[in-house]
C-alpha cells in the first residue's frame, strides 16, 4: 500500500535525525584526539566519495540544472559550511543532549521562516506556539547565568543557518535529483575542512580514530539524504516537527557514550520547545481535517 507524501517525509525526518546525532557522537567522540578540522575533511572525504558514487550508478550527474536551481544549490551549500562549522565547534565544549536541546528550536522557526519566505500561513495558534517555543530555549541557554556562554551563542547561530538551508531547496524542481543536492553540500563542507587544517594542522590517525571517521562519514551520507529527501516530501509544516526526535537519540547516547545528562532547566526548556513543535503539528492537522470536510 503506497504512503503520503507526508508521512513519507515524517518517516525521511525521523531517519536523518536518528542518523545525524549518531554522526554527531563520533565526531564529539573522535575531535578529542584529533583536529577538528582535519577530522571534518576525512569525514568529508567518505561522505563525497559515497554521494559521488550514488549520483553516477542513479545517473543524476546527467540532469541539466537551470542558473535559478544553481544558485538554489550553492546556498545550501553555503549555509551547510557555516552551521557545520558553528554547531561542531559548539560540540567540542557542550554536552550533546544541551547542544541537540538548541536545536528543537528549528522546527518552530523553520515554520516561521517558511510563512516570512515562502507565504505559507500561520494562525494565531501557531504563532504563539512559536513565541512559547523561543521562550523554552531562553530556559535552555538562561542568559545571563553561569551556564550561559558564546558556545550557546554558536549553537544558535547553527541553527540560523540550518534554516536557510533546509528552506533552500523548496523551490527546487521537481527533477533535481536530492543525491546531487546532497553532493554540493558534502563537498563544500569537505573543502572547507581541508582549508581549515592547513592552519590547523594534522596529525596521525590510529585506527580507532580511523573507524570513528568511517562510522560518521556514512552516517553523514544517510542524514544528508534523508534530510533533503524530507523537505522535499509533503508540507514543511508538518515534516519539520519531528526534528525533536534527535533529542531523545542525544540524551540517551549523550549518557551511553559521554556520562552526560542534562540538568533539569534544559530538560523543562527542551520539554517546552518539543511541546510547542508537537502543538504546531496537531494545529495543523486540524486544519487539513477542516479543510476536508
Amino acid at each position: 500500500m503506497p504512503i503520503s507524501d507526508n508521512l513519507r517525509g515524517i518517516l525521511l525526518m525521523c531517519a536523518s535525525m536518528a542518523a545525524f546525532t549518531i554522526n554527531d557522537t563520533f565526531m564529539k567522540s573522535v575531535t578529542l584526539t584529533l583536529p577538528l578540522y582535519q577530522t571534518i575533511g576525512l569525514r568529508g572525504l567518505i561522505a563525497v566519495f559515497g554521494l559521488g558514487l550514488l549520483v553516477v550508478l542513479t545517473r543524476a550527474w546527467r540532469v541539466q540544472l537551470n542558473r535559478r536551481d544553481g544558485w538554489l544549490i550553492l546556498v545550501r551549500s553555503l549555509a551547510d559550511v557555516a552551521a557545520t562549522v558553528l554547531f561542531l565547534e559548539a560540540l567540542l565544549r557542550m554536552p550533546l543532549a544541551n547542544l541537540s536541546a538548541i536545536l528543537q528550536a528549528l522546527p518552530l522557526l523553520i515554520t516561521l521562516a517558511a510563512a516570512l519566505v515562502y507565504g505559507d500561513r500561520i494562525g494565531w495558534r501557531r504563532m504563539t506556539a512559536i513565541l512559547v517555543g523561543l521562550i523554552g530555549v531562553l530556559i535552555i541557554i538562561r542568559p545571563g547565568t553561569e551556564g550561559f556562554d558564546r558556545w550557546s551563542l554558536l549553537g544558535l547561530a547553527s541553527v540560523a543557518c540550518v534554516v536557510v538551508r533546509d528552506l533552500s531547496v523548496r523551490p527546487l524542481q521537481g527533477q533535481v535529483p536530492s543525491a546531487l543536492v546532497a553532493l554540493g553540500a558534502a563537498t563544500a563542507v569537505t573543502l572547507m575542512g581541508w582549508i581549515g587544517a592547513t592552519v590547523q594542522g594534522v596529525q596521525p590517525l590510529g585506527m580507532i580514530e580511523a573507524g570513528k571517521v568511517l562510522g560518521a562519514g556514512l552516517f553523514l551520507i544517510v542524514g544528508y539524504l534523508t534530510s533533503v529527501m524530507a523537505m522535499r516530501s509533503g508540507d514543511i509544516g508538518l515534516v519539520a516537527p519531528f526534528r525533536y526526535t534527535s533529542l531523545l537519540w542525544a540524551i540517551v547516547l549523550g549518557l551511553l557514550v559521554f556520562g552526560d545528562l542534562p540538568d533539569g532547566w534544559t530538560l523543562l526548556g527542551a520539554a517546552i520547545v518539543v511541546g510547542a513543535g508537537i502543538f504546531t503539528l496537531l494545529r495543523e492537522r486540524a486544519l487539513r481535517r477542516k479543510v476536508a470536510a
